[in-house]
């Protein structure tokens, strides 16, 4: 190694001696410091990792559990909040996964389905949504014109979501819970009232509400009603 020439650095010292040696010792402990820290820095990240993990697989265990417990108790009830049947049903204009915005006045003269649901965290929701499309003749045997459902997740990763899953029914994205609010939506859910439960609104061609279903309510949490049962207690409910 050439030596260093610049103005005012010190000379190396010469091999075997002690300052060489006292050299050594300092920069091997150098390495041995930056090394274990190193290793303190890896370790603390794979606790991180197995932590995150850990949270993920519980809150995994959860959905599931609560999925399947819904799936095993088709004749279950359900509240329903307010507005409720024959209240006009509070107008709104929201951001659509189908690009755009999507008004309530928008269908006005049709029969309308609101399906107010929690969102990305929840696979559940977006199965139900699967589902009333594979039943679509069952749906519009029903009187249904439309199914519009809103989340409150933002329009990019709503718009995702539903590319990704492959569905043709237009979700609304409603943030701020401005409408969510309106109908009382987010009194429902598992995760309070920061997110929407899974709620049923069928708004008539005039405007006011015929029938509503809250799903889902404490203590017995649903995130999904079999369509069979979604209808049927639709037809039962149902005041026009």
């Amino acid at each position: 190694m050439a030596a260093d020439t610049r103005p005012g650095a010190k000379a190396a010292p010469k091999p075997g001696t002690k300052a060489a040696n006292t050299a050594a010792r300092r920069g091997k402990a150098q390495v041995s410091r930056e090394e274990e820290q190193k290793r303190q820095l890896q370790s603390r990240r794979r606790r991180v990792t197995a932590l995150v993990t850990a949270a993920v697989i519980a809150v995994t265990a959860m959905l599931y559990f609560v999925f399947r417990q819904s799936e095993q108790s088709p004749d279950s009830g359900y509240d329903v909040g307010s507005p409720g049947i024959g209240q006009s049903a509070p107008g709104f204009s929201l951001a659509s996964s189908a690009g755009g915005t999507q008004s309530l006045a928008a269908y006005k003269g049709k029969t309308v389905l609101l399906y107010f649901q929690e969102g990305l965290t929840c696979q559940p929701c977006w199965d139900q949504i699967r589902d009333l499309e594979k039943a679509a003749d069952q749906v519009k045997a029903a009187g249904i014109d439309q199914v519009l459902s809103v989340t409150t997740d933002s329009a990019d990763l709503v718009k995702r979501k539903v590319t990704d899953e492959k569905l043709t029914t237009p979700v609304l994205s409603d943030p701020d819970l401005k409408v969510s609010k309106e109908y009382n939506a987010n009194q429902y859910g598992m995760m309070g009232d920061s997110r929407d439960g899974h709620s049923f609104v069928l708004v008539g061609p005039d405007g006011k509400i015929q029938w509503r279903a809250d799903y889902g309510g404490a203590p017995n949490y649903t995130m999904y009603v079999k369509v069979d049962k979604l209808l049927a207690d639709l037809k039962a409910g149902r005041q026009t």
